[in-house]
Parts: structure tokens; C-alpha cells; sequence
């Protein structure tokens, strides 16, 4: 072989060389450029045959129309009526000598609460003493004046003397006494000698201790509270409704309640109260609603989700297991009959809107044909074999 051959088969061998690497070139450059969107319709199309639909559960029907109930969405706070809620004050001051609660119990109205003690308190009742033994003189020159009056003897200026020291010493007795049960101290005990040291301190309503700010040994001071106690029989929902919205709540309207740090907790109750006010500055007006059945677990201050039903709308809705979701989007799959025994589904972006009884309201980007059917169960299988298993739910 001479050497003109030996060249022209180099050329020949480099340039099919060339050749294929050309190709293989533009086959990867092709695949490449193909648009997501190209590869995103061949994970959308899917078809499955009768046999195939009954083994995973699929089931086809069409969007119903349902009357879904519409909700104001608002948010506060849990509160108390002012009268179911109480501070422990005392009317006068002394030594916390006995505290008998704790917090967090729950007590009755009328519970002894705390004992003190003041020295002054036997001054009082010394005082009541003297001017109730007084005033049995008084009593008797009273009424031997009404007795000469109605004989027609005596003087009219004794008389009256008589009468007006009878109303004084009376009403002094009325007010020491007053203060008496003020302190809880029994006139009739003092009245048999059974002086007292000691002012016991009840509760004024039923509840549950609250924060304890007294001390054993410590100087109670009149209008210091010494402890709160909280009643959350009545414990109700301070919702904020803005401006917007406020014309479409109404007295008596059903609330359902999410506590914020508590999702899976869902509490009923009913609007009984509308404020005519705005709050602050914030253009919304508080709403009050009563909470039906109170649990154990709530308490005035916790933060509330509340969901007011203000009517039913009739909407397009499907079962909320029709819907999918991908990469943030929501989707439904519509149903088309295929060929050979098969049902065609491609996957359809909607957004969602009022959800209730497993049905929630769909509301489609594009218009869809009027009798349209779509997969009403088993969505979450087409989904998961469109994205190979990468699918989210």
C-alpha cells in the first residue's frame, strides 16, 4: 500500500469521526432545548383502561353544585364578663396573719380566703358596746314620752328631746354595725361579749385563684389587691370585624373558633353582642360571641381564629380529595374518554375557596366545557405517576 492510499484513509476515517459527533451533538442540544413546558405535558396526559381505574380506586363524576356556608374570617382574643372576673380587696388595712388558697384553686363565693388582724377592730367593737348599752337608757326615755303624749301629759320640748336622742343614738348603732359586717364580724357575737381581732376575707364571686400578691406576715393595704379569682364559666370571644365585612354580621350568627397555638382544637359558639364603635384606629369594630360548650383549657387572653357563617352560597365544588397540589399550585384532572377502552386525564389548575362537609369550592384559571367530568377520588395516584413519585399532596 503506497502512501497516497494510507492518507486518503486517514481523511476518510476522521471525517466519519466528525460525522458522528456532529450527530451526537445536535441530539443532546435538541434535548436540551426541549421547554419545560414540553416536558411537563408529557407528565400531564395519562391514560388508564377500565380494569386499571377499578384496581387503584379511581373514581369520575362531575363538579357539583353545592351550598357552601361563607365565612367572615376574624381574629382576637379570649375574655370574661366584668362580672365574672374579681380582685380580693379589704376595706381596711392589717396583718395577713393565715392565707388559706393557692393558686389555681377553685373556690365558691363566700370561701374564706385570707385572715388578718387589727388591733383597731376591738376599738370598734368596744365603741358599739358602749353606745348600744347607752342606748337602752335612751330607748326607755323615749318611749316613756310616747307614753305621757299619748296621755296627754308632759311637755312637747321633752318630747322631742326624747325622739331626737332616740333617731341619733339609733342610726350611730345602724352604722357601727354596718361596719361591722363590712368586716365580716357578727354584731350579735359582739353584742355577747365575743370580741374579735381578726377580719376574715371571702370570696366575692366563684372562680379559679388566680395570682396570689399577698404574703403571710405582710401589711394588707384597703384597695391593694391581694389576689385575682377568674370565673371562665362565661369565658367568651372578642373578635375584631373590619369595615368591609361589618355590614354582613348579624346577632346570633354560628362561629367556629381555632385557638392560634392549638390547630387541631376547634370550639363552636354564636355572635350575641356588636360594638358600634371603631377600635382605635384600626377600622374594626369588636364582635362578642359566646362560646356554647367552654373547656377546661381555655383562658382569658389566649388568641382566637373565628370563622362567622354569614349564609350559603351555591358554588362549583368537588370532594377536597380531587384536589392536588404541585409546586405550590392546585390542581383537579379532568376525565375524557380514550380510545380502546381507555379514559384519558390531564391535570387542570383551579384555585379553592369556601371548604365544608369534605367538599370544598373550586374556582377554574380557564373556562371548563359545561359537562365536564373529572376524578373525584384517587387524584393522588395520577398525580404521584405524573411526577414519578416526586409528587406532593
Amino acid at each position: 500500500m503506497n502512501i497516497l492510499n494510507i492518507k486518503n484513509l486517514l481523511r476518510t476515517g476522521i471525517l466519519a469521526i466528525c460525522i458522528l459527533v456532529s450527530c451526537t451533538t445536535g441530539n443532546n442540544s435538541a434535548k436540551e432545548n426541549e421547554s419545560p413546558s414540553d416536558k411537563e405535558e408529557k407528565y400531564e396526559d395519562l391514560e388508564l383502561n377500565t380494569k386499571q381505574l377499578q384496581a387503584v380506586g379511581i373514581t369520575i363524576g362531575p363538579i357539583e353544585q353545592k351550598n357552601l356556608t361563607a365565612v367572615v374570617k376574624s381574629s382576637g382574643q379570649l375574655a370574661v364578663p366584668p362580672q365574672n372576673e374579681a380582685q380580693v380587696n379589704v376595706l381596711y388595712g392589717g396583718i395577713i396573719r393565715k392565707i388559706n388558697v393557692m393558686e389555681g384553686q377553685q373556690v365558691n363565693k363566700g370561701t374564706l380566703l385570707v385572715v388578718l388582724e387589727n388591733q383597731d377592730m376591738i376599738k370598734l367593737q368596744q365603741e358599739y358596746l358602749a353606745v348600744k348599752g347607752g342606748f337602752s337608757f335612751v330607748e326607755a326615755e323615749y318611749h316613756r314620752q310616747q307614753l305621757l303624749k299619748a296621755a296627754g301629759a308632759g311637755t312637747g320640748k321633752s318630747q322631742e328631746l326624747a325622739e331626737a336622742n332616740y333617731n341619733a343614738e339609733l342610726a350611730k348603732i345602724k352604722a357601727i354595725e354596718k361596719q361591722l359586717a363590712q368586716m365580716g364580724i357578727s354584731a350579735q357575737n359582739v353584742s355577747r361579749g365575743n370580741l374579735v381581732s381578726s377580719i376574715p376575707v371571702k370570696a366575692p364571686i366563684s372562680g379559679t385563684i388566680g395570682r396570689i400578691a399577698a404574703m403571710t406576715g405582710s401589711f394588707a393595704q384597703p384597695g391593694t389587691s391581694l389576689m385575682d379569682i377568674v370565673d371562665n364559666s362565661k369565658i367568651h370571644a372578642d373578635l375584631v370585624v373590619f369595615e368591609k365585612d361589618l355590614s354582613r354580621i348579624k346577632i346570633g350568627q354560628k362561629v367556629n373558633f381555632q385557638l392560634t397555638n392549638q390547630k387541631d382544637q376547634h370550639i363552636e359558639g354564636q355572635i350575641y353582642g356588636i360594638n358600634k364603635s371603631f377600635e382605635n384606629d384600626s377600622k374594626g369594630v369588636v364582635v362578642h360571641a359566646v362560646i356554647k360548650k367552654p373547656e377546661s383549657n381555655l383562658i382569658p387572653g389566649m388568641y382566637v381564629t373565628g370563622l362567622i357563617s354569614v349564609g350559603s352560597d351555591l358554588v362549583p365544588a368537588v370532594p377536597v380529595e380531587a384536589i392536588v397540589q404541585f409546586e405550590g399550585k392546585k390542581y383537579i384532572y379532568l376525565a375524557e374518554a380514550g380510545k380502546n377502552d381507555t379514559i384519558h386525564f390531564k391535570k387542570f389548575e383551579v384555585t379553592t375557596g369556601i371548604a365544608e362537609l369534605g367538599y370544598v369550592q373550586i374556582i377554574p384559571l380557564e373556562q371548563l366545557a359545561e359537562h365536564a367530568k373529572i376524578v373525584t377520588k384517587g387524584a393522588f395516584y395520577l398525580q404521584s405517576k405524573s411526577t414519578g413519585g416526586s409528587d406532593e399532596h
